[in-house]
């Protein structure tokens, strides 16, 4: 009868922490639920024919029984994050529990005795019992929490998985499907295997880059999967940077789109150094060859006795600009990545001055440049020039268009009715040259007169927003210490 006294409190603790479970729809706590709740009214029984109690714990069971299917989330209990408010109602729970076991036994004077003395009716021994015992069990639930190892990464693609995903995205119109072959996204494929999606966690964001890669009937089909594989973590689920006419996917998925800003893309059919408009770009070429620069393009075949070299320019870089590597959405030095494509080099006699790699778009749709570098006092113009070169160059071998990225937060508006969020990019985009320089960012593109198209992040809404945000932007620069430095 003790025991059962006592167990009884201790299974009470458990369904406190195990109802954050529920809510999370997990089937570990659905079936230690049950577990304990049957428990519960066996002990009820045994402890002295409580009958009202076993009556409810038997009504909670009946109710949870038939939900099994409801309870679909494989991640480990002990791995789920309890927020503020979960953490601070367990503790009033319990807090509430003994202060009532306190005033129902005021008239009871404590001593040692009380805890080793067992009776028939003796309450308030079993009370200090109990009250123990809780105690004991929540702290080594919160403890538990406490040092368990984080739920792990997605896993990264091995080298088979990335010459797979080479091959899918050989075949992609859009240069940004290569970005999948950085080896720092996790892929998902279709059941084809003709299709995949590139993706990354960072906290509660499992965030995808741009579409689904491959034929657009499997689209749908993939991002519900991963829509789904979220939903089991209790993740939240991110596109980002994707184009205006992929918004009624991700719209079905129940996500909210928002502007990020604007993509810019030279048509190259037109493109030319030709007319007083392009005045300044053919001062650029003219100077930078009358000094001795000159462009080449390496096939991808070539590129590895380049490496060293390349790094070199590489490092210089960096240390000059006083930054690190980004990622995620932009390309860093990796010798396997620089390796699988052809690369733009501007040289100064022997020594290579500035490079970027080049990307390509199936069926000659667009070239862009990912990683790009130039080895500081080199020539004034001299990425200018490369750019200059390498959109001739795309023109002379047939590609559509050119594309020179993204304009963070332009194009946004700032009407009366425009939404909050859209005014709120405005303003960062006029006032937060602190930031980042985005005005600067679309001046210097508009002077290759690129066509603008908007690029969205679709996600869910609301208070979630502001960590989405700041998890996309951990990922991008490679940890927290990169948000806060350069």
């Amino acid at each position: 009868m003790e025991l059962s006294h006592f167990l009884g409190s201790v299974a009470g603790v458990g369904l406190l922490f195990l109802a954050r479970g529920i809510q999370l729809r997990l089937d570990s706590a659905y079936f230690l639920s049950a577990g304990i709740l049957f428990t519960g009214i066996v002990l009820s029984l045994v402890k002295g024919l409580d009958y009202e109690e076993a009556v409810v714990l038997s009504m909670m069971l009946l109710v949870l029984l038939p939900c099994r299917r409801h309870f679909y989330r494989k991640t480990s209990l002990v791995s789920e994050r309890f927020t503020p408010e979960w953490t601070a109602m367990i503790f009033l729970a319990l807090l509430a529990a003994a202060w009532l076991g306190v005033f129902s036994y005021k008239h009871v004077e404590y001593s040692q005795e009380l805890w080793w003395r067992f009776v028939l009716h003796g309450n308030a021994p079993r009370f200090l019992r109990a009250t123990a015992g809780t105690a004991a069990v929540a702290m080594i639930i919160a403890l538990a929490k406490l040092f368990h190892a984080a739920a792990p990464s997605p896993e990264i693609p091995g080298e088979e998985e990335l010459e797979k995903a080479q091959g899918i995205a050989g075949k992609s119109r859009h240069t940004n499907a290569n970005l999948g072959l950085l080896g720092d996204k996790a892929l998902l494929f279709s059941d084809s295997g003709n299709s995949f999606l590139m993706y990354a966690v960072q906290g509660r964001s499992w965030v995808a880059l741009g579409d689904p890669v491959g034929p657009s009937e499997e689209h749908s089909e993939l991002a519900w999967r991963f829509h789904e594989r979220c939903d089991r973590h209790d993740g939240w689920t991110v596109f980002y940077e994707v184009p205006a006419e992929s918004l009624p996917l991700y719209l079905d998925l129940g996500l909210t789109p928002l502007k990020l800003g604007e993509e810019a893309r030279v048509p190259l059919e037109t493109f030319s150094l030709e007319g007083s408009a392009r005045k300044e770009l053919r001062h650029v070429d003219r100077r930078s060859k009358k000094e001795g620069a000159a462009f080449e393009v390496v096939p991808a075949k070539d590129v590895g006795p380049l490496l060293p070299e390349l790094k070199e320019v590489s490092d210089a870089w960096l240390k000059e600009k006083d930054t690190g590597e980004k990622g995620f959405s932009i390309g860093y030095f990796d010798e396997r990545y620089i390796k699988r494509f052809p690369v733009g080099i501007v040289r100064k006699g022997e020594k290579i001055a500035a490079f970027a790699n080049i990307l390509e778009g199936f069926g000659k749709e667009e070239i862009s440049v990912d990683l790009m570098r130039y080895l500081p006092g080199s020539l004034h113009g001299t990425m200018d020039f490369l750019f200059l070169q390498l959109m001739l160059w795309g023109k002379q071998e047939g590609y559509r268009w050119f594309n020179i990225g993204m304009a963070p937060l332009s194009g946004m508006g700032d009407r009366e009715l425009t939404p909050l969020w859209n005014r709120v990019g405005t303003f960062l985009y006029r006032h937060g040259e602190h930031f980042y320089n985005f005005q600067g960012v679309r001046q210097y593109k508009e002077k290759f007169d690129p066509v603008w198209e908007p690029r969205y992040l679709a996600s869910s809404a609301g208070i979630a927003l502001p960590r989405i945000l700041a998890g996309i932007g951990i990922l991008i620069s490679r940890g927290i210490k990169g948000v806060v430095g350069k």
